[in-house]
């Protein structure tokens, strides 16, 4: 791949030719007068323009699918490289919401160090918001995070879709309601995550886009981890909004129950966070390692 190519992906990914042009440090003109060489190269127009909007034709589509792929056969081949020069050795500093390291990255981690044995590991964990700050002052290489928001000076990636629900413990009164309403998320007690985490910003911005203020919950207690909230639920006669993935042992043991509310399904992405700039080689290896990684 040549470096036409990188800015023609990185195009496509953004969709926004100045978005682009700051992710590779270059200039949109740059960016535009290299996209426009590709494009006569291979005498096919890759991005049309609708008012404000940049969407892929269907060239510029099929482009960016085969370059996909010829990007992640390099990178393969230079992992191979790597591992018989022994190029990949190190530490990777790692930051991850509290969610994801403690129900998601177990696995991960013990599967990437059986790949990479000579690539020291350093794992911080807290909210998302908490590691982004440690992303943007250096303190880590790469962070973990669940929110929905996004930092300016931060690259995104969704690695691991995740779904909320609400959960109340097997002995309560609620337990037995097959079907909430979000109107009963105003009466019912609740305990939830505290302020500045991915889990609370998520909650907040779906009740919104149903009309529905946070502060109008019935919210009793914001505790600081899931496996707070979980033990909380145990003397508790309420409700919770966890991440599924944080209760598979609790529902098969029947301690806590999966309640559905009507018309209210809260999905979000588990994503990759980097600092805008040059790809570093290990970052960019774990991420690629969690990208593919079977769940």
């Amino acid at each position: 791949m040549d470096y036409r190519d990188e800015v023609f992906m990185t195009v496509a990914e953004h969709l926004n030719f100045s978005k682009a042009a700051e992710a590779l440090f270059i200039s949109q003109p740059a960016v535009t007068k290299h996209i426009k060489e590709l494009e006569r190269k291979n005498n096919v127009a890759l991005f049309e323009r609708k008012g404000n909007k940049v969407y892929l034709t269907k060239a510029g589509k099929l482009t960016y699918r085969y370059l996909k792929s010829i990007k992640q056969q390099y990178r393969e081949l230079e992992y191979e490289l790597g591992q018989l020069n022994k190029a990949f050795e190190g530490t990777l500093f790692i930051g991850a919401s509290s969610t994801i390291s403690q129900y998601v990255l177990p696995s991960v981690i013990a599967a990437f160090y059986r790949k990479f044995p000579s690539i020291k590991l350093e794992l911080y964990n807290g909210n998302s918001l908490e590691m982004e700050r440690k992303l943007l002052a250096n303190e880590i290489d790469i962070a973990l995070v669940e929110n929905i928001e996004s930092n300016p000076d931060i690259r995104y990636v969704s690695f691991l879709e995740d779904e909320l629900v609400a959960v109340t413990q097997g002995e309560s009164v609620y337990a037995k309601k097959k079907l909430l309403s979000i109107d009963d998320l105003s009466a019912i007690p609740l305990v939830l995550r505290e302020k500045g985490s991915g889990t609370l910003q998520v909650i907040q911005k779906l009740l919104h886009d149903k009309g529905v203020d946070i502060n109008q919950l019935n919210t009793v207690f914001h505790l600081g981890s899931t496996e707070a909230i979980k033990n909380f639920l145990n003397d508790f006669d309420g409700l919770s909004l966890i991440s599924e993935r944080a209760i598979e042992k609790e529902l098969l043991l029947k301690r806590i129950v999966k309640l559905n509310i009507k018309d209210f399904y809260i999905s979000r992405d588990f994503r990759i966070a980097f600092r805008r700039g040059p790809e570093l080689r290990i970052p960019t290896l774990f991420a690629d390692f969690i990208s593919r990684y079977n769940f």
